[in-house]
């Protein structure tokens, strides 16, 4: 599987699980969102604009997708909305050395440039890098003049996919996020796909695993100040000045 095969795989609707761990706070907040994607190819007219806005030639670019989202997170006041959408393109790195995008040729396009119409955290035009991961798992890595943010994702199964990221800023703060997604769209689910019940108990057990492997790395030996406990209304001011804005890494927010 290439980069560009990875988006076609998620072509269609998804829903998402997330659960964002706000390290400085020790503190986490769930929430779920409906992503939709489609993929574009090498020829079509956004993928076009896109790149003659970062001044790259277009026949450069392997393709890329039309993402729209739409969620909420727990801790989110009255007037957040959590919604939008994102046009990016995959310009391999084979493909500016050789001057041509090759599908055909693996070693040309497992990584690249990340050409996009908007950031994390900051919605401005920028550009990414994305490469492509023993066992099929996409990384994404993109820095900013106040934060990085790394995003890695692969699929369990057809129909479902698990997504992990990290957002750290300068002063060292980190928000850390896993998402569960799963396919909505029934014509694009295979036979021998699990059922909705059995996806959110391997999500869950994901997650479990995931964490637990996180724990399971050496840490220093460090005795933290205890902290004392926030009311629901601290809680959410925290949060504010905090978090950094939902605004989509690849898949949605």
């Amino acid at each position: 599987m290439n980069a560009l095969e990875f988006f076609q795989h998620s072509a269609g609707q998804w829903r998402s699980q997330r659960t964002t761990h706000h390290l400085a706070l020790r503190r986490a907040e769930t929430g779920s969102s409906i992503i939709t994607v489609e993929p574009l190819g090498p020829t079509d007219r956004r993928i076009a604009e896109i790149c003659q806005f970062h001044g790259v030639e277009a026949q450069l670019a392997l393709g890329g997708a039309y993402i729209t989202w739409r969620g909420t997170m727990e801790w989110d006041r009255a007037e957040e909305a959590h919604q939008g959408a994102s046009i990016f393109a995959l310009v391999p790195d084979g493909a500016e050395q050789s001057g041509e995008s090759d599908p055909s040729n693996p070693s040309d396009v497992q990584a690249g440039r990340l050409l996009r119409d908007q950031g994390y955290g900051e919605k401005m035009p920028v550009v990414g890098r994305y490469h492509l991961e023993a066992g099929d798992r996409l990384v994404l890595t993109t820095d900013y003049e106040t934060l990085s943010a790394v995003e890695q994702f692969w699929f369990v199964s057809p129909n479902l996919r698990v997504r992990w990221s990290a957002v750290k800023r300068l002063g060292g703060f980190v928000t850390s996020s896993f998402c569960t997604e799963s396919r909505l769209d029934p014509a694009l689910q295979s036979p021998a796909s699990q059922s909705p019940a059995s996806q959110s108990l391997e999500s869950q057990s994901l997650e479990s695993q995931f964490l637990a492997s996180q724990s399971s790395d050496p840490q220093p030996d460090l005795q933290p100040p205890a902290l004392q406990p926030l009311s629901p209304s601290d809680s959410l001011s925290a949060a504010s000045s905090l978090k950094i804005p939902d605004l989509p890494l690849i898949f949605g927010w």
